[in-house]
């Protein structure tokens, strides 16, 4: 019997490069759409199951050019997985205008190819309405997130979820509790669960999750939410805050200086579709208040957090630690020891490399780039290079000697069993990138490395590189007037899809 398909309805969304394709499929197949400037539709969405009884489903389109018309049509796929087609429909993007369009640039090595996908971009800095963009390989912006906040607020980060979704944490920077010049009026300090049209799915406020570890009888009180946060396989929000206490408060601390300490704090949702504490952990709690590598009182400065899905703990980097530390969480019912630190003065032995100097300094983002998470396994890492040690008998900066400053894409073999750390990639562009930055394993094997310039009227350089001996340069993408607090790689803006 021969399918009937629904004409499909396009209308636009609160997102000026978002559509929103509506039809009524039939019950039993499943659906995606298919878009691109002309009618050869290159380009897809993630496929959707048809409700289960005869009700409208509606798809966002998204990963498209401001101000250009778009061709669209939805696809049946029929249980024997034949496809049926929608007749062909036109959508035509808002116009951005030019000072909210991150300018980038991007070159490809000729002969080379670049891992396809969508960059995702994390921006500090510059405009004021487009902090999360998206573009494709050749530097146009096809989708982004803007929102309404202050001067004091950034993002940091944006992560892409397994659902589609995106979550972005807005906030003002780390140090906001021990500043002298609070934010101003109307910051925000939340959490953002927002779908590709910008619809706040869920969110969580700073000011909920202190008004909930109150209630638990919590003695946190967090400062900020800042740097990171993730989303866990059974749905719980690791968050990452901090907090401040005085001095005398803190064992071991003399003077009078109070001390900017992190938090990490695990939130499960409810039936009711808010978050609650269920587990916390502190620097206070675990780490030695006499070591202060930047001093006080930002102590530790904590800014990304990594989920080991093989055993179930937490990795957490330590800017002013220089290390990254491995919390006993189990999935919340970890006793929150720290396992192992790894870095300078920390539980493993470097091999491969120069102790001190090829550990990592200041770092960001550590990655995993094997698909196991224990035991022997890799870890990517920005090493940002600032307060960097060097041997007993070198001077850095001198004739002959390496330059003070200076950062690496460093790629590591880490080995539980044995506590070593291999080096087994460093990527040097010549460039000290004071703050921020990533690095990530890519689908064909390649590194891709943000280096972040750190000014925040400055620029970021972000490297996608051959992992072998030659380390080509692929692909190059430069910021201009705005930082990359990260800048990664994704299949597409779909689950599921690649680009």
């Amino acid at each position: 019997m021969a399918v009937i398909v629904p004409t499909g309805q396009v209308t636009s969304t609160q997102n000026l490069q978002v559509a929103q394709y509506t039809l009524t499929p039939p019950v039993g197949t499943n659906v995606f759409i298919q878009f691109s400037q002309d009618m050869s539709y290159g380009m897809k969405t993630s496929t959707q199951p048809a409700p289960t009884t005869a009700t409208p489903l509606s798809i966002y389109v998204a990963g498209m050019l401001p101000s250009t018309e778009y061709h669209m049509r939805g696809v049946l796929v029929l249980s024997d997985g034949s496809m049926v087609y929608d007749d062909d429909h036109t959508f035509t993007t808002g116009a951005i205008p030019a000072n909210q369009i991150p300018v980038v640039t991007t070159t490809t090595t000729p002969g080379l190819t670049p891992q396809p996908g969508v960059e995702m971009l994390d921006l500090i800095g510059g405009t004021t309405a487009r902090f999360v963009a998206a573009t494709n390989l050749s530097g146009q912006m096809i989708w982004s997130y803007p929102f309404t906040a202050t001067t004091s607020d950034v993002v940091q980060p944006v992560r892409v979820l397994p659902n589609g979704n995106f979550l972005v944490v807005i906030s003002p920077t780390s140090t906001a509790p021990t500043d002298t010049t609070p934010p101003v009026a109307g910051t925000i300090d939340v959490i953002r669960e927002i779908d590709l049209a910008g619809n706040v799915i869920h969110e969580v406020t700073l000011d909920s999750v202190n008004a909930a570890l109150a209630t638990m009888g919590s003695n946190l009180t967090l400062g900020v939410f800042h740097h990171d946060s993730l989303v866990l396989p059974n749905g719980h929000w690791i968050v990452l805050s901090n907090m401040v206490k005085a001095c005398a408060d803190v064992p071991g601390c003399t003077g009078t200086t109070s001390v900017l300490g992190d938090v990490l704090v695990d939130l499960a949702p409810q039936s009711d579709g808010t978050f609650q504490p269920v587990w916390t952990w502190s620097t206070f709690d675990h780490l030695d208040i006499a070591r202060a590598p930047w001093g006080l009182p930002d102590w530790t400065h904590c800014n990304a957090i990594l989920y080991s899905s093989d055993d179930g703990n937490l990795l957490l980097s330590s800017r002013h630690q220089n290390w990254i530390m491995k919390i006993d969480y189990e999935n919340g019912a970890g006793s929150g020891k720290i396992l192992w630190r790894l870095g300078y003065q920390g539980d493993f032995t470097l091999v491969g490399g120069t102790d001190p100097t090829d550990w990592f300094y200041a770092q960001h983002l550590p990655s995993f780039t094997t698909s196991n998470t224990t035991g022997k396994f890799g870890l990517g890492v920005m090493d940002n290079g600032n307060s960097r040690k060097f041997a007993s008998g070198v001077t850095c900066g001198t004739a002959g000697e390496p330059p003070c400053g200076y950062s690496a894409a460093r790629v590591f073999q880490v080995d539980e069993s044995a506590m070593t750390a291999t080096l087994t990639f460093t990527y040097l562009p010549g460039e000290f990138s004071i703050w921020g930055g990533n690095v990530e394993q890519l689908a064909n094997g390649n590194i891709e490395a943000d280096f972040n310039a750190g000014s925040p009227t400055g620029h970021s350089d972000i490297f996608e590189v051959t992992q072998d001996g030659s380390q080509q340069v692929v692909w190059h993408m430069q910021t201009s007037a705005q930082n990359a607090y990260r800048g990664y790689r994704i299949p597409s803006l779909y689950p599921g899809v690649q680009w």
